[in-house]
Formats: C-alpha cells, structure tokens, sequence
C-alpha cells in the first residue's frame, strides 16, 4: 500500500503521523511510505530520519494526496486538506465530527474512508488511540490552569498548592476517565484541594482506591456541579460520550457565580466542550473571558507538548496502521470489530452512531459498509 503522512498544518500543530520505528515496520511489511518534507523537524526528527527508516521525503503535501491510499495524520483535515480528498482513499487520524458539520459535509462529499483514532475501541471497553492524547491533555490542563492563576496572566495571583499558612486552590475536576484520572494525578501533586465529579460509583471507587483522602469525590447532579464551581479556582472539564458532542455540565448560570479571575480548561473542547461558554481557541490566542472567568479551550492541546504527544500516539497507532495496510481497510475492519468502531464515513454516509445522531443525519451500519 502507498502510504502518506502530510506534515501537519493546523495552528501550532507539531505532532506528524509516524515516527521512523512504525514507517520501518511498514516497510518491512513491502509497503510505500512518503512523509512530507520537514513533517518531524520541530520535534526533532529529521527528514535524514526518516529516510534511513526507508520512506520517501515528498517536497510538499500536495505530492501525498496525490498519490497515497492510505493518509495518517494526527489532527482532522482543514478545509484545504478536505478539498484533496478522494474517493478512493482511506484517512486515519483524529476528526471529532459531532461538534463540526462543515467538516463532517466535506469528508462525505469527497466520498473517502474515513476511520477516527477516537472511536476505535478495545476488548476492554476503553479508547485505547484517544487514551494516550487524553492523558497528555489531563495532565496539562493542571500546568496551563495553574499558570492562568497566576497575575501576569489574568489571575488573582494563586498558587496551586499553597504554602505553610496559605490554602491552596480548590480544583474542580468533571469527569473520572483517563483525562480526568490524570488531571487529578497533577493537581494532587502540587497540593491543590482537588474534587473528582463523576457519574459511575465505579469511577469513583476508582478514584478512590488511587488517590485515598488526598481527594474527594462527589456523584454528578446539576445542583451538585453548581454547588462545587461556585467555589472552584480551577474547573477542568474532561467529560466524554465517545464520538457523540460532550454535555454541557457548566451552564452560563454557573459562571456568574464563580470568583473572577477564576479558571476553566476544557479538555472535552475537541467535543464541543462541556461548558455552555466554551469555544474552541488555539496555541496562538489560547484563553478568553466570560464573566470574569478564564477560559482555555485550546482544541489541540496535546500538540503543545508534541514531541511527547507524537511517540505516545504513534506507539498505539503502529498495530492499527499495519492491519489496515496489510489487508486492505475493509478485509481489516472485518476482522476487527473495534477497529471497525473507528470507521465515521464511507462512500459518501455517515457510519458511526453517535456522530449521526449528534448532526441529525443518516446512518449507514458500519458492517452494510463493508458489504457495499
């Protein structure tokens, strides 16, 4: 299979596709992988690196799209990138369709496979493509909220986790799953009063049997998020409904009685985000104020830190990339009903449920796809 990896063009976007170890192992499999010219350079790897791993250097991104099968990227394709798409080729990457129908309407009417790292699923039940992104993106809502805290950037000027004498910041944390799981890992290591919301007793217990006392817990009901964010210095939104748009647990209600200055990040943003005042921000201009609250909702947080970012998805991505080129998307998605999860549009239909549901538009059954 003839295998392209565009460098990445969304802002502050550094993360790439694949790293040289999974283009060697498709190489060694008899297939063809072009990487864009300087696709890795900003997270240090080399177009020397990659070529002695065996792949061709494409001089630009429009040599890939004219040429490969398959498209591996990190993020979802750009207006720009949408207009390249054909029919005959299959894409794999992220897409996060439900809270975007302009990109949603451009993947159907270029009539191309298109399966999404964050709907392929696990025996286990897990996200295992969403999971290494959601543990980067907890993990730096607790570093860019603390900071936001701080008065050079429009805080009241508060540490996390206090000093001797001093209380720390009270940390609001919705949801329990990987994002949330590591979020509360950073708060509670810098101190802060952290508070885990969840829906499943489950979670919870979980929550629990990790982190002991050093944090509290509280069953999810609109009156209980009320309660908390009125008294939150950090909210951080981690909800998830797997391909569906995230609820909105923060109403605007809630917001004006929140203390100014205070902060929101919103990990669930890719979603929609879960709060009703959330819209996605980037890198480059990453917060804005709403009744006196902070808001970080940058939509490609873990591409901050993307040489991280980069291996951690690439390592769970390789078994993924290798089925779909060795036995062709269809023969791949039959074999495997959780990869066949990821598959969100084919041959012009929406292919996902929840993603249907969300836009109000058609379903075609992922399986009837394979037959077509």
């Amino acid at each position: 299979m003839r295998i392209g990896v565009p460098k990445e063009i969304k802002d502050h976007e550094d993360r790439v596709g694949m790293v040289p170890s999974l283009v060697h192992e498709l190489v060694a499999h008899g297939h063809s992988v072009t990487i864009e010219r300087d696709a890795g350079k900003n997270i240090g790897i080399t177009n020397e690196d990659f070529a002695a791993a065996g792949a061709h250097i494409a001089a630009s991104a429009d040599e890939i799209w004219a040429n490969a099968e398959m498209i591996v990227k990190v993020k979802e394709p750009q207006a720009v990138e949408r207009k390249k798409l054909r029919a005959d080729q299959l894409l794999f990457t992220y897409l996060h369709l439900a809270p975007d129908p302009e990109q949603t309407r451009d993947l159907i009417a270029s009539g191309a496979t298109c399966i999404a790292y964050e709907t392929v699923t696990s025996p286990a039940g897990t996200l295992p493509l969403l999971q290494p992104m959601s543990e980067v993106a907890g993990r730096m809502s607790i570093q860019v909220g603390a900071q936001y805290l701080e008065n050079a950037y429009g805080g009241p000027g508060m540490l996390l986790g206090g000093v001797a004498g001093v209380t720390p910041a009270n940390v609001v944390i919705l949801g329990g799953g990987v994002a949330g799981t590591n979020a509360t890992l950073m708060a509670v290591g810098l101190g802060a009063d952290v508070t885990v919301v969840d829906r499943s007793p489950d979670v919870l217990r979980r929550i629990i049997a990790n982190f002991g006392t050093r944090v509290k817990t509280a069953f999810s009901t609109q009156a209980t998020v009320a309660k908390l964010v009125s008294g939150a210095d950090l909210v951080v939104g981690t909800v998830l409904i797997p391909g569906a748009s995230a609820p909105k647990l923060v109403t605007r209600a809630m917001l004006k009685t929140m203390r100014p200055g205070s902060v929101i990040v919103d990990v669930a943003i890719d979603q929609g985000g879960c709060t009703e005042t959330s819209h996605a921000t980037t890198h480059t201009d990453p917060v804005y104020v709403v009744d006196g609250v902070t808001h970080y909702c940058v939509a490609n947080m873990p591409g901050g830190v993307a040489r991280t970012s980069t291996f951690a998805l690439t390592n769970a991505t390789l078994p993924y990339i290798v089925a779909l080129a060795n036995k062709g998307w269809k023969q791949a998605l039959a074999d495997d009903t959780h990869l066949r999860n990821g598959l969100n549009v084919s041959a012009g239909q929406i292919t996902h449920p929840a993603v249907a549901a969300a836009l109000n538009l058609p379903l075609l059954a992922a399986d009837r796809a394979l037959a077509a």
